[in-house]
């Protein structure tokens, strides 16, 4: 396909006018003269209008699993468009892509998570799963019951009720009221808040934190704890071992829901269909989105288990709850179609055995650096921690978020797509990547470290 022409001057001062992106400062777009405009991609590569071609180490934003430029996509979304483009599921109707999605998606999740609803971004999945939880317990003569209890630096989106459920300071310094009834306990980051302590003792305390803030509440007021198998946008935080199953136990000790965020983790990031299954955990509910369809139409779902759905068909009535677009048979076509690839090639099976491993690796060889504290992944999913002193957790400036931005820039400058949060550079490329190319990501970051070192040696001072 032959690149389109555009004005990319024009586009930036159009941006300015009157765009105002996702998650920015707007000082910030103004004063650069509007956005990077990117133009095209293929593959794990983006490109920009001024010609830089960018390995996507974020796979947009955790998402285009295949990769960028798939003609199969296109095709199912014309196909779909040109016999049905759109119809909703609230008069009783279904639209076949929708329906044959629910059953895949099914299929996927496994044991008795036979049951999904649609949506269309994570958020909204988010927003759907505490209106269930609460609901459940509602119908089952429990109204009592409706706090959630969540993380510290935990992502559940960016609406009203996901902000709230999520952990993030920033986001909760902005705005509010925020939606009562959630409760926020400490995240598992041993590198930040265990640093040198046995992980057997940390996974302990972690747990624990959930288990006493249940009691301090009651808990019989408490409808479901709620958690990322992988904290993504916290900064890649990757639980001890044996986390997550004393989780469940202690879910399961107080007779509460257990929820899984698989929006970032879901669909083979961490080298299994879905995070819950890498840790062995039987969840409730499972929130899902972006590689459902690799990110190249809106579409979530929640997964929800059998004795969920009997209750409330038993005693629920109407479900009052749903989007306009809740299970639009575009997506769905797209959504079944990608699946459909990647089970085709194996992706979920060659980053559990071949390229997740081989990021481990790579990372790894990094770890001997002398601004980086830490590697980790799982998977496809990866953090190098930027500190000021080798074999501590010390920032620079002891403030942490003034290197990784620095860290960041170069790495862009440099070809590269990742993100920071804080001091924690962070990445989930494509599922497509291959092994020359996790060696130019890795490659690239230790470039932009070494370039930016004498920069870094300023914020010491």
């Amino acid at each position: 396909m032959t690149p389109r022409n555009y004005d990319i001057a024009e586009l930036r001062r159009l941006d300015v006018a009157h765009h105002l992106p996702a998650q920015a400062d707007y000082k910030l777009q103004r004063d650069a003269g509007g956005s990077r405009i990117i133009t095209r991609a293929d593959g794990c590569f983006i490109y920009d209008g001024d010609g830089n071609a960018i390995l996507d180490a974020m796979a947009g934003l955790w998402c285009v699993q295949v990769g960028y430029g798939r003609k199969e996509l296109a095709e199912a979304a014309y196909e779909q468009m040109l016999e049905l483009p759109y119809y909703n599921t609230f008069f009783k109707t279904a639209a076949p892509p929708t329906v044959m999605l629910a059953a895949k998606v099914a299929s996927l999740l496994g044991g008795n998570l036979q049951h999904v609803f649609f949506n269309n971004s994570g958020s909204e999945a988010v927003d759907t799963i505490i209106r269930l939880a609460r609901y459940y317990w509602q119908v089952k003569g429990e109204p009592g019951r409706n706090v959630i209890i969540s993380r510290v630096n935990g992502y559940h989106g960016s609406t009203i009720a996901g902000a709230s459920l999520g952990g993030m300071k920033a986001m909760h310094d902005q705005g509010g009221p925020w939606v009562p009834g959630i409760e926020h306990v400490m995240q598992p980051y041993a590198f930040q808040e265990g640093f040198g302590e046995d992980a057997a003792t940390f996974c302990a305390r972690a747990v624990d934190a959930i288990e006493q803030r249940i009691l301090e509440v009651g808990p019989e007021t408490v409808a479901a704890f709620i958690g990322e198998p992988v904290q993504g946008a916290g900064g890649v935080i990757i639980p001890p071992d044996g986390y997550w199953p004393a989780v469940e136990a202690v879910c399961r000790k107080y007779g509460i829901l257990l929820i899984c965020d698989e929006v970032i983790c879901g669909y083979g990031r961490l080298g299994s269909w879905f995070g819950f299954q890498h840790y062995g955990v039987k969840p409730d509910l499972v929130s899902m989105a972006k590689g459902l369809s690799s990110g190249y139409l809106p579409i979530s779902a929640v997964g929800v288990a059998d004795h969920i759905v009997e209750t409330l068909r038993e005693k629920g009535g109407d479900f009052v709850h749903g989007y306009t677009y809740s299970g639009h048979p575009t997506s769905a076509a797209v959504a079944l179609k990608n699946l459909e690839i990647m089970e085709r090639e194996d992706l979920v099976g060659r980053v559990k055995s071949d390229t997740g491993p081989y990021l481990a690796a790579a990372l790894a060889d990094l770890a001997g650096h002398p601004l980086v504290g830490q590697t980790r992944s799982l998977g496809l999913i990866g953090a190098v921690e930027i500190v000021a002193e080798q074999g501590t957790n010390h920032r620079f400036s002891g403030v942490a978020g003034k290197a990784g931005p620095i860290v960041r820039d170069a790495c862009i400058e440099n070809g590269l797509m990742v993100r920071v949060v804080r001091d924690t550079v962070v990445m989930s490329p494509p599922l497509v990547i291959s092994r020359p190319e996790i060696d130019r990501l890795v490659g690239t970051i230790r470039g932009a470290l070494d370039q930016v070192t004498p920069a870094l040696r300023d914020l010491k001072a």
